[in-house]
């Protein structure tokens, strides 16, 4: 019996000092905020900092250890072929038809398996029981006609070396109606690769050219193409009279010309399992500094596809053809006083690191930082909207990397024949290039990082660096959580006398605030349901439906409250007034805690964008009574800071600043929101059931907190 008694003291002795920093931490609640939330931000800007050089993990790629094999001989074929694509009397004379018919001809004539796919335009209707799945294929309109019918043209090579069960994927998205140069040229260096790939004996994986449709849209054109390859989808013959479209219109006409002779295929035609997509485009306008690349990366919900996808890219780009990468940037932090303050700062503390151990490598150049810490918000803005920066987006919804590669070129090439010729030699080794290396692979890409944020071209932070700074944001929201609580039962202990007190009763009173707080996220809820009401309205803007979401969600949320007020559920008023709002948001804190977590796993960049907006407000939260009453300089520069942090947290606000200071000051309006909603549905992000259903009502229970009892 003693023994067992002394067993138990060890084991008390033991979970002492986890108890005893626990107790520590709770009652120093306000520094222990403070401290992490400042040591949080200095992370996030210590990023660029502690950022990688790229480097290539899976030996098999191999990225230039070939001599390239496109030749003059590739590049005069793809100028005949933009020549005939683009000539004059051959698009005034046909309609768009004919263009799908003349590049299924120069396909064909390269040996490879020509078949057109069929589509129609979709609705990008609200539908919010397909969220986290890939976006709705089912939805078209019940008034297309043959007219409206987009048809991709795809040609595939099968290889000499493989089993059919690999391919890789080229894409070149161009409007048929109205073909551009730079739409034309893209689609010159995907024919010099693709009749190249069709002489070659090395190939093991299938190649192919999906040439889409972009007149309704790149992303719909390849989206639609990889939903009846992956899973195929049958309509009915009363949706869009298809069958009379496709017997009657469309395949004979396509192939009057080409069955006699040519690989042109009825059905739809497959490859094996997809390695790896490339999308092809040249930028319209020239760069007149030199030849330069840029990568698109971003898929929905915050996804990338695998590093050394860009690597690969970045290495053959910089060191084989001499182009420049560049990614986006915020340009806004380029040239700002502060940062490049706290860039000289670094590079002075990284000299004195280097001075004390040659070893330390901290600290890099200020411009060298600059750069980083504006590359590095772009990386985290663009995957925090949770929308597609290209139609490359479409094959990460089924797991297969892909990117979208943008040539710009250094000076104009529409009337320059000879510079035209080396552009084209210089795009179509890239693309040669990277399809060698995913050809070594024996697996799909594995090996390197898929969560990582971009800090220039050649530099990454991985998830394991820039999940510090989100901790480090977060980790007060419990600790103050679990500090009101204690001070809202002080509070009430202190209230009441101790004979009268109810034990069980104290213990349960912050399910009265639970219950306010659900109320407020089930509020949430319908604020993200009624989109799917107010698609349906016809002829109306976007300014309009944006002005209707709101009055309705207002409207909504005093029904609510009513509701909520009432003295059926209301059983707080014996309640003391500190205990009350301090309980109401221990709980508020708790559920942002917990919604800002599973964010994270969906898409860290929402999350730690609604830390940054969020975390503030919800640690400073405070009845502006209280601080107006108090009349010293701290409380009302507090009760500033709340209006202003408010003000800001505002999902519609604070979506309007951020696109100000990404992407342009000029032209910004209340529409814009309302199609960043649409969009997001569209391809059923996750940042859309955060900004409804979590951020909103932690924002609202926040403001009503600020005006408690005013």
């Amino acid at each position: 019996m003693a023994d067992s008694d002394s067993d138990n003291n060890r084991a008390k002795l033991r979970t002492r000092p986890i108890v005893r920093l626990g107790l520590f931490l709770i009652s120093h609640s306000t520094f222990v905020s403070v401290v992490c939330f400042i040591a949080g931000i200095v992370a996030l800007l210590l990023l660029p900092v502690l950022a990688k050089n790229i480097y290539i993990s899976e030996n098999a790629l191999m990225p230039g250890s070939a001599k390239n094999m496109l030749s003059s001989h590739d590049v005069s074929d793809a100028i005949k072929f933009i020549n005939d694509l683009t000539d004059f009397e051959f698009r005034s004379k046909g309609s768009s038809i004919e263009s799908h018919e003349l590049i299924a001809q120069y396909m064909s004539g390269l040996d490879a398996e020509v078949a057109y796919h069929k589509f129609y335009p979709q609705l990008d209707q609200f539908n919010p029981l397909h969220f986290f799945t890939s976006p709705d294929s089912g939805i078209i309109s019940k008034n297309t006609s043959c007219s409206s019918l987009g048809i991709n043209t795809v040609g595939i090579i099968r290889a000499p070396r493989g089993d059919g069960k690999e391919a890789i994927v080229l894409v070149t998205p161009y409007n048929p109606k109205k073909i551009d140069p730079g739409e034309a040229l893209s689609l010159g260096i995907a024919y010099s690769v693709f009749s190249l790939l069709s002489r070659v004996t090395w190939l093991a994986k299938d190649i192919i050219w999906l040439v889409a449709d972009s007149q309704y849209g790149e992303y719909s054109a390849v989206a639609a193409w990889l939903r009846e390859y992956q899973a195929p989808v049958f309509y009915g013959v009363d949706i869009g009279n298809s069958e009379t479209c496709n017997d009657n219109n469309t395949i004979n006409e396509f192939g009057q010309n080409l069955y006699l002779d040519r690989k042109l295929y009825g059905g739809f035609r497959r490859a094996g399992t997809m390695a790896a997509a490339l999308v092809i485009k040249v930028a319209e306008q020239a760069n007149h500094l030199e030849d330069s690349l840029n990568i698109y990366a971003e898929a929905s919900n915050g996804q990338m596809p695998n590093l050394d996808l860009i690597n690969i890219v970045n290495y053959l780009a910089v060191h084989k053809q001499g182009l420049r990468i560049k990614v986006k940037k915020m340009w806004s932090l380029i040239g700002s006083r502060w940062l490049n303050t706290l860039g000289v700062v670094f590079e002075s503390l990284g000299k004195i690191a280097r001075s004390l151990n040659p070893q330390w490598k901290f600290g890099i150049p200020a411009t060298e930082y600059v750069e980083g810490t504006a590359t590095l918000a772009s990386s985290l803005y663009y995957q925090g909207m949770g929308v597609p920066t290209g139609p490359h987006g479409a094959f990460r919804d089924y797991q297969v990397d892909a990117i979208t590669l943008e040539i710009s070129p250094k000076v104009s090439l529409t009337n320059k024949m000879i510079r035209r010729n080396e552009f084209i030699l210089l795009g179509g080794r890239l693309i040669e290039g990277v399809i060698l290396s995913i050809n070594n692979l024996l697996e799909k890409f594995h090996q390197s990082f898929f969560l990582y944020l971009l800090t220039s071209p050649g530099k990454f932070v991985s998830v394991g660096v820039y999940m510090i700074p989100f901790a480090l944001l977060v980790a007060p929201l419990p600790i103050v959580a679990a500090s009101l609580h204690a001070d809202a039962n002080k509070s009430t202990l202190q209230a009441t006398s101790a004979f009268e007190v109810d034990v069980s009763r104290e213990s349960w009173e912050w399910l009265n605030s639970a219950r306010k707080v659900l109320v407020f996220h089930l509020w949430g809820a319908v604020v993200s349901l009624l989109p799917y009401f107010l698609c349906r309205i016809p002829n109306t803007t976007p300014t309009i439906n944006f002005i209707v979401w709101g009055l309705l969600s207002a409207f909504s949320l005093i029904v609510l409250y009513l509701i909520l007020g009432s003295p059926v559920f209301e059983d707080a008023a014996s309640q003391p007034e500190k205990s009350e709002w301090a309980s109401l948001k221990s709980v508020t804190i708790s559920t942002a805690f917990i919604g800002l977590s599973l964010m994270s796993v969906i898409n860290f960049a929402t999350a730690e964008i609604g830390a940054l907006l969020i975390v503030p407000i919800c640690l400073m939260a405070r009845p502006l009574k209280l601080d107006t009453k108090a009349r010293s300089l701290r409380t009302l520069l507090r009760a500033t800071c709340n209006l202003a942090l408010g003000f800001i947290g505002f999902p519609p606000v604070a979506y309007m600043l951020l696109k100000a200071a990404f992407e342009d000051f000029h032209g910004i309006n209340v529409g814009d929101y309302w199609n960043w909603v649409e969009s997001l549905w569209a391809w059923n992000s996750a940042t859309y059931l955060y900004v409804g259903i979590v951020h909103l009502p932690c924002w609202a229970l926040c403001i009503h907190i600020l005006f408690h009892h005013c």
